[in-house]
């Protein structure tokens, strides 16, 4: 697993830097030959990295106005380790109206970070032993056993799910409290210890949301058993589909267990922001915060950032009258798009409205049905110019799944859904 060239590190740093070395190669492949209309035009296409990247000219614009440009003693300071007051204050608004909470929600009760990586590194440290875990269902964004391993030597005990349909109101890959109860008796069975229960809504891969309904069982479930809940709502507002409603968990008239439920949001999906690197944690549990802000002192946002966060966040007609609509407008097209192409090529997918994805069944391109199998195409989508997502990377138990990101611009979501169609339509059924 290591290298003798590692033997100058801790055992904690040659695992730090495995999780580096071991990385998809087709992100290093992808950053030495971007692709680039004018540059590169033969350069890899990137629809595996789930980045907005739609509205750079309306962010653009309001990021470079007069009020985002200010420059005052305290923001080159030190600030409380929880995020300047300014920008806490606003959060709790921001999140107050957007999560449609029954009462409005408190600053004191909010912690910023540089983004929601850092959130859940910190929750896994505060929250849990070495070696302790957290359910989670997959598929699932895989960069999260990361995010949790590095510092606490924390793991995922893994929630299974099919794509199997049983009856008329269940859906591929659906959570349910049977399957948490049958994947915490199965980890506790192996000696493992778990704490608490990760959930994405709206969830990545899938798209899926969670209603209120399903919501108040699955924080039901945590609460017989003691497990804090790390409620994930990151594509919050990227809900294109008129039809569908999110709720966030803070929308809930009655929490089951206020003080082990924890919710992340940050700017880097929502707002196309993910180099700016935001991220806030809210939790009722003053402890859980405290421990928490103090890791901040090494995953702090500058004071200039934190300003410009808090002046963006106020803005609630920007964001309602102009960044917003034409947002989800784009988005919604964007998934039009590729799901017409998919169509044609006889491609079936799960066809959610929120997100920037969709969950793609390549099942029938697979020689065999083995993740080996799976790579393989992987490989030649990569050869091909064009950056997917294969399924093991969210621990999907079935072979042949692929995330495709649809939220670029339409050049470059052409060309790529082009490399697509050649990969496929060359490739033997």
């Amino acid at each position: 697993m290591f290298s003798s060239a590692s033997s100058c590190l801790s055992s904690r740093g040659r695992v730090i830097k495995w999780f580096w070395d071991s990385a998809e190669e087709g992100y290093r492949t992808y950053h030495r030959d971007e692709y680039d209309e004018d540059k590169n035009p033969n350069g890899v296409i990137n629809l595996g990295t789930s980045e907005n990247k739609l509205c750079f000219d309306l962010l653009s614009r309001r990021l470079t106005q007069s009020d985002m440009l200010r420059v005052e003693p305290p923001l080159l300071q030190y600030p409380d380790w929880r995020g300047h007051l300014f920008l806490r204050e606003e959060v709790a608004k921001f999140l107050s109206y957007y999560c449609k909470s029954p009462a409005p929600l408190k600053a004191e009760n909010v912690v910023v970070l540089n983004g929601c990586a850092s959130i859940f590194s910190a929750l896994a440290t505060v929250l849990c032993e070495v070696g302790e875990a957290f359910l989670i269902p997959t598929p699932y964004y895989g960069a999260i056993t990361q995010h949790i391993y590095l510092y606490g030597n924390v793991r995922l005990a893994y929630v299974y799910l099919d794509s199997e349909v049983t009856g008329q109101d269940t859906r591929p890959f659906q959570l349910t409290v049977e399957k948490l109860e049958t994947a915490l008796q199965g980890a506790e069975s192996e000696g493992v210890k778990v704490k608490g229960l990760i959930l994405i809504n709206p969830q990545n891969p899938l798209g899926d949301i969670y209603s209120p309904g399903e919501l108040q069982e699955f924080l039901g479930f945590a609460k017989r058993h003691l497990l804090h809940v790390i409620l994930d709502e990151i594509y919050m507002l990227s809900v294109f589909q008129e039809s569908l409603e999110f709720r966030s968990v803070l929308s809930l008239e009655r929490l089951p267990d206020p003080q082990r439920t924890h919710v992340l949001w940050g700017m880097s999906k929502d707002f196309g922001m993910s180099g700016l690197r935001f991220g806030t944690l809210y939790t009722e549990n003053q402890d859980v915060a405290t421990a928490v802000a103090s890791l901040c002192r090494c995953h702090g946002l500058s004071g200039l950032v934190q300003y410009q966060v808090s002046k963006l966040l106020q803005d609630r007609d920007w964001i309602n009258r102009v960044y917003l609509p034409e947002n989800l407008a784009r988005l919604k097209a964007a998934h039009t798009y590729v799901s017409e192409e998919l169509r044609a090529l006889g491609v079936p997918f799960l066809n959610r409205g929120a997100g920037f994805f969709i969950w793609v069944d390549l099942r029938k391109y697979l020689r065999k049905a083995t993740f080996e199998e799976e790579t393989l195409l992987w490989r030649r989508f990569l050869d091909n110019k064009v950056l997917l997502s294969f399924g093991k990377a969210f621990e999907c138990k079935e072979p042949g799944w692929f995330r495709v990101v649809f939220s670029d611009r339409p050049q470059r979501l052409r060309l790529g859904m082009q490399r697509v169609r050649q990969v496929l339509e060359s490739n033997p059924k």
